[in-house]
């Protein structure tokens, strides 16, 4: 069993600026590949972002290439979300996800989830 909590979510404007931080616990955090999701009011979760085990393989939504970073630290069970130049259309719960099969880009192939942090942009 791996649990997992978000946090870094709040209120920025437009063009701003937010780190996020998923921090597990209970099985090693390197056995797992590792997901950024989001969940707007009325739509479908939907990928953002992947980390392999090793920091190799990153992997990213188009939309958020060149924007939103993805990164992990193993040693501290650890995974981060920076993400910049912010839409207010990217205003979501953000859900950080483990994965054993290390398959990122569906939400199916996760095995655990944290409960959310909310990030609102406002224009």
């Amino acid at each position: 069993q791996v649990q997992l909590i978000e946090s870094g979510g709040g209120l920025v404007q437009a063009g701003g600026s937010l780190r996020l931080s998923c921090e597990a616990s209970g099985r090693p955090f390197s056995d797992y590949a590792l997901g950024w999701f989001r969940q707007a009011p009325g739509k479908e979760r939907e990928f953002v972002a992947g980390i392999s085990w090793n920091h190799v393989g990153k992997y990213y939504e188009d939309s958020v290439k060149g924007r939103f970073t993805i990164s992990r630290d193993n040693a501290k069970n650890a995974m981060y979300l920076q993400m910049n130049s912010l839409k207010p259309e990217e205003t979501a719960v953000y859900y950080c996800a483990a994965s054993s099969s290390g398959s990122y880009y569906q939400s199916w192939s996760y095995d655990y989830w944290g409960q959310g942090t909310q990030v609102t942009v406002s224009s």
